[in-house]
């Protein structure tokens, strides 16, 4: 099994990378919440693995740090949770809000997230409430700053549309988001975005 994988950063896209490791080319599948801190292709990554086989695939989901792994291993450890509908509760919501939705039985939030239906979300309630630790934080991202502009917009909707949110919505949240205050990194609006999308 693939546990770590260290090399150079090829490609990067918000849901999906490609890892040069001493010249074989591994495709990564990962959260919004490792994405956000990664360097630009050309660059060195070091990521804590998930590798998901099954009869006819095997698959590598990766992750910046280890309590994303921790996270993502306890929602798959759930009946009906898949690693891809893992991945998307760790891209649509951040670690310390997904430790309070869960400890307030806030299953509202939860259902916010795309591909994640009330029945889901009450299992993740149910089953997760008393394993994750309450001191859990969202690691801070980083990011390079990105000016307001279409590309901008386009980036952040492409990420949106990626997700599985649809594209009224997304656009929607995208507007808002580019209105707001505050720092105009990629990262920092995509956040922002998906806190338009949860409202």
């Amino acid at each position: 099994m693939i546990a770590r994988l260290n090399g150079t950063l090829v490609e990067k896209h918000p849901n999906r990378l490609i890892v040069d490791v001493h010249g074989v080319g591994y495709e990564v599948h990962v959260p919004l919440s490792t994405f956000y801190g990664l360097p630009e292709p050309g660059g060195e990554v070091s990521l804590r693995v998930h590798t998901h086989v099954r009869e006819d695939a095997l698959a590598l989901f990766g992750f910046a740090s280890e309590l994303e792994l921790q996270i993502f291993n306890r929602l798959i450890a759930i009946s009906g949770i898949g690693p891809r509908l893992a991945l998307a509760v760790l891209s649509g919501i951040e670690s310390r809000d997904l430790v309070r939705a869960v400890q307030s039985g806030d299953v509202a939030r939860l259902t916010a997230i795309p591909g994640i239906g009330r029945k889901s979300a009450e299992r993740i309630v149910l089953e997760l409430k008393d394993r994750l630790p309450a001191a859990l934080k969202a690691e801070p991202a980083s990011g390079e700053p990105v000016s307001l502009n279409g590309e901008l917009r386009a980036d952040l909707l492409s990420a949106l549309l990626n997700l599985g949110y649809h594209r009224p919505l997304a656009e929607k949240a995208v507007d808002r988001a580019l209105r707001a205050q505050g720092p105009t990194t990629f990262e920092h609006r995509l956040k922002q975005a998906l806190r338009e999308m949860a409202k």
